[in-house]
């Protein structure tokens, strides 16, 4: 007779949130995150006014029923441009991270499990691109192409490759001489075979908790430049621009930088404690140590 009270095993993806769920760090960041993500995506629906349309007879208000988070000195509602902030913040995170994500796997495995010469080509490469402090690159690309959203993903992306890149590198290096990849290569398997059904699987974990990580050092970055006037182009809302005008407004009124400022540390830690959560996750060791 079988035995039918024995639980169900849970899926990876169901192991990862029964962790993240249990983890109450993991468990603010993921609710956190899903706001700022959420708010992003719904940005049109619930933002209650246009993000750029002006109202000068309502300038530089504090917070009200009317205008949760006030306005700005040409009388937008700066809640509505937080939110859309956030969406333009994702707009640049997310393919900047995919990108680089992808292109330092690729070039990464390539590295690891590669030949000598074509290692030490791509660690060229990844050297080279590090060379640059990434704000000084950043700044100097934007001054001769000129502030736009592309611009300022294709830089970011370009300075995140190396990163992802040394990391897939250094994990499919010490995979490579395992047993089981030993036992594929004797069992006559292909080395696109080895690579996409045994490194790569083993490779994603630590990677995809990088990446979480990095989001928000992508935002701040992008809110950076945008503070500086060469991210992206007004009057699109941004993070960095509403703390440029809180800057230059803060003896007028404080709800401008504190708009500003708030959604960046929230990033900031809700990426962070998902990340760290994550992390306890793909790491056995630490897995191990995590109660039953």
């Amino acid at each position: 007779m079988s035995d039918t009270s024995l639980p169900k095993p849970r899926s990876e993806m169901g192991e990862t949130m029964h962790h993240l769920l249990r983890d109450p760090l993991g468990l603010v960041g993921l609710v956190i995150v899903t706001l700022i993500v959420g708010s992003a995506l719904l940005a049109p629906w619930i933002a209650p006014y246009d993000p750029i349309a002006m109202n000068i007879p309502d300038r530089l208000q504090g917070p009200s029923a009317a205008h949760l988070l006030g306005t700005d000195q040409i009388g937008r509602d700066t809640f509505s441009r937080v939110i859309w902030g956030g969406r333009v913040a994702l707009q640049v995170a997310l393919p900047t991270i995919g990108g680089a994500v992808a292109i330092g796997l690729i070039l990464g495995m390539a590295a690891g499990y590669g030949p000598k010469w074509l290692d030490t080509l791509i660690v060229l490469f990844f050297d080279t691109l590090r060379s640059f402090p990434t704000v000084m690159f950043a700044l100097a690309v934007v001054a001769l192409v000129g502030p736009s959203l592309n611009t300022v993903i294709l830089v970011i992306m370009a300075t995140s490759i190396p990163t992802y890149g040394r990391v897939v590198r250094t994990l499919t290096q010490s995979l490579k001489e395992a047993e089981f990849i030993t036992a594929e290569r004797a069992l006559g398997a292909s080395t696109l075979r080895i690579m996409g059904v045994h490194l790569l699987p083993n490779v994603l974990g630590p990677l995809a908790v990088l990446a979480a990580m990095d989001i928000p050092t992508v935002v701040g970055l992008e809110a950076g430049l945008s503070f500086l006037g060469m991210g992206v182009r007004p009057p699109t809302p941004s993070w960095g621009s509403l703390l440029n005008d809180g800057y230059s407004l803060i003896r007028n009124t404080p709800w401008l930088i504190i708009a500003g400022g708030i959604p960046l540390i929230l990033t900031t830690i809700g990426f962070t404690f998902l990340g760290e959560a994550l992390r306890d996750v793909v790491d056995p060791k630490l897995r191990g140590k995590g109660g039953k």
